[in-house]
């Protein structure tokens, strides 16, 4: 497992953490529609991508043309 996968695996689990301490302590109303739905879904993608390597907007991106480099999305 690289550097940036297990990064990627922290940013995931920090996000998830500080939405559900915000729940459990009352802080947070995540029983109805919010934004903080799109937070949920963007550190699951983040906990998935570190330990699969699938990057969802990797497909988009080299649709729209970027050009591939770094390894942000790479296996």
């Amino acid at each position: 497992m690289t550097i940036e996968r297990i990064i990627r695996i922290m940013a995931g689990v920090m996000i998830l953490l500080s939405l559900a301490l915000a729940h459990f302590t009352g802080q947070v109303d995540m029983t109805g529609l919010s934004w903080l739905w799109l937070t949920a879904f963007i550190g699951l993608n983040l906990l998935q991508s570190g330990f699969t390597g699938f990057c969802p907007p990797e497909g988009l991106l080299k649709k729209m043309g970027f050009k591939e480099g770094g390894g942000a999305c790479s296996k």
